[in-house]
């Protein structure tokens, strides 16, 4: 039991490392058009599925803060929608909601991949592993895109098409745009990554 303890304390700890070397790199937050692609969410997902979904979550929390003091420290014309200290362009005032935005989807990052991959691997067994632990990672991004677009558009609609100089009955087709175009390849990339990863450091921790 102790040095199970103190090897998930290593992981988690592993974990962090990478987020910070990510969060302090441009291999964190990679700008594609109005939006960065991101793929800090990976070892939250990965760490979901071996260290447990409150080790997941706290680390996609630590995700969040992450997002919310990069987009204050290194404004962009979307950081209004990450951190309450940016003005929305329409009102000249921050807005508190950019908070719920910049860390539910990250915490779930970290909750989603866990029961996903039981449940797959109790249906599927031991042989579909691979299988169970690429949809696991594919739905951890999701849930990190899907929910992060959606809350923009719930709190922020007017305000984005602005910022995207579009109408407003236009903003959410360029939500889906989003979703499918770039939110996919980052859930293949998560996909592949948990797949691979996850399989070595599960085999480890049974040892």
């Amino acid at each position: 039991m102790k040095e199970n303890n103190v090897r998930g304390f290593t992981l988690t700890a592993m974990f962090l490392a990478i987020m910070i070397i990510l969060a302090v790199t441009p291999l964190g937050f990679i700008p594609i058009g109005p939006i960065n692609a991101t793929t800090m969410h990976i070892p939250v997902i990965i760490a979901s599925i071996v260290l447990g979904p409150r080790i997941g979550a706290g680390l996609g929390t630590i995700f969040g803060v992450i997002s919310l003091a990069r987009s204050t420290i290194l404004i962009t014309p979307m950081s209004f929608v990450f951190s309450p200290f940016i003005a929305n362009p329409l009102t000249n005032q921050g807005d508190w909601r950019a908070v719920l935005i910049a860390i539910i989807p990250r915490v779930l990052i970290g909750v989603v991949p866990y029961f996903v991959y039981r449940g797959l691997h109790h249906l599927m067994k031991q042989k579909a592993r691979p299988i169970s632990l690429f949809i696991a990672g594919v739905a951890g991004s999701m849930t990190n895109t899907i929910l992060v677009m959606n809350l923009i558009f719930l709190f922020f609609k007017d305000s984005y098409a602005n910022v995207l100089q579009v109408t407003a009955d236009a903003v959410y087709g360029v939500i889906l745009g989003i979703i499918f175009g770039s939110g996919l390849v980052e859930a293949v990339v998560a996909g592949i990554a948990t797949m691979g990863v996850c399989a070595v450091l599960l085999r480890l921790m049974k040892k």
